[in-house]
């Protein structure tokens, strides 16, 4: 197996080093045991001021329980350019050319609970992000509203890589509806940040450096004090081959 590929044991010692560090920055990270077994996951709960598609927001809120749920982006989101009839989402949006960037209309702004979860994937060998997110009346957000709360620049290359991109889907401890970013690309962009640690001969823990990558897609900062806060147990060990 690569070694650009985490096993299990290595996943659990990264998290571990990143649990001693959240504390010390008090950055809200738990492990979270599944009652009645052993395995676990890193869990860290958020609230954001969040900008979301207010026709989403009125369309969800019509839908009520009656709404089918999404199991794919596809199903409500298309790329540019894809033949058919685009979701709100994507019809609301203007391109800025002087900006490079899009930005949303008819949006609202709103205060939201986020729960990220991070498992462990023996299928792709990496780190999994998992999250939910309700309102602060304790409502769910649909895909669709998810979609409208990820900045435009990180929408935008989602939308463009449906192989790398927000889905929804049963959690695989919790069996609970969970979305979550697929994992099919990591080890392609965590290859040169580990090369790079090995090549200058420094620490690094997997599961931060990929959470800094990832988290902020979907909200999750990554605080710049973690990479000042090395806890004394973290080696390059941990991410050469055995």
């Amino acid at each position: 197996m690569s070694w650009y590929v985490l096993d299990e044991e290595k996943f659990h010692h990264c998290c571990q080093l990143l649990l001693q560090q959240s504390e010390q920055l008090r950055d809200g990270w738990i492990w979270e045991v599944v009652q009645g077994s052993k395995e676990g996951y890193l869990k860290k709960t958020a609230l954001r001021l969040v900008t979301l598609d207010s026709k989403a927001a009125q369309k969800q809120e019509r839908s009520g329980s009656d709404s089918e749920p999404h199991t794919s982006c596809h199903s409500s989101v298309k790329p540019h350019g894809q033949e058919g009839e685009q979701p709100d989402c994507i019809r609301d949006e203007v391109d800025d050319e002087d900006a490079g960037i899009c930005t949303v209309t008819e949006s609202s702004s709103q205060v939201l609970q986020f729960e990220y979860h991070i498992l462990y994937s023996c299928s792709y060998g990496s780190p999994v992000l998992y999250f939910r997110a309700f309102t602060l009346e304790g409502r769910s957000l649909s895909l669709e509203e998810v979609w409208s709360s990820v900045h435009p620049n990180f929408r935008l290359r989602l939308q463009n890589s449906p192989l790398n991109t927000i889905t929804q889907q049963e959690h695989p401890l919790l069996g609970q509806p969970f979305f979550v970013l697929h994992p099919c690309k990591t080890e392609e962009f965590m290859r040169p940040v580990l090369q790079a640690a090995q090549d200058q001969h420094r620490p690094v823990n997997y599961v931060l450096s990929w959470l800094s990558v990832v988290g902020p897609v979907v909200g999750l900062d990554v605080p710049l004090k973690y990479s000042t806060v090395v806890h004394p147990a973290a080696s390059l060990s941990s991410t050469e081959p055995d």
